[in-house]
């Protein structure tokens, strides 16, 4: 399976989960390594533009191709258990709780979640302090150029 994330430049060559650690989000506390990736260019595109004021449009930014074996087991959220405003924003304790215990039982090394902007996608977290870290491939980095129209007003 090949999984992407788009990020800044100068962390491009890096795959720690620090970030995510440092800051918290949707499936993460604070205090919490785990990477995020999804699916599909489209929906890494998406997840950046809901994060950036409308008018800018991000620069220095590269594509991660990421291969992650297929004999990985991943364990998927059910969406049906999700509580009820989980695509809220800021970011609910319920979701963060999810990610939290994910990455704290550390029985898989890959967690399915829906992506709360694109109905019927999904965004894929690798735990970073799995024991299947190392199993992971970094396909390709590429510049990656955002369309200007995504943030014009």
């Amino acid at each position: 399976m090949i999984v992407f994330r788009l990020c800044k430049e100068k962390y491009r060559n890096e795959l720690s989960g620090k970030g995510a650690e440092m800051s918290g989000g949707r499936w993460n506390s604070i205090g919490n390594a785990i990477i995020y990736t999804a699916e599909s260019r489209a929906l890494c595109t998406a997840e950046i533009a809901v994060h950036t004021p409308l008018g800018i449009v991000p620069k220095d930014y590269f594509l991660i191709s990421i291969e992650i074996p297929e004999d990985i087991k991943i364990k998927q959220s059910d969406v049906n258990s999700l509580p009820k405003n989980w695509r809220t924003f800021p970011h609910i304790p319920g979701t963060k709780k999810i990610g939290d215990e994910f990455v704290n039982q550390n029985d898989f090394f890959v967690l399915k979640v829906p992506s709360a902007i694109i109905q019927d996608e999904f965004n894929h977290l690798i735990n970073p302090g799995h024991k299947d870290f190392t199993k992971i491939k970094i396909q390709s980095v590429e510049s990656f150029k955002f369309n200007q129209r995504l943030f014009d007003r």
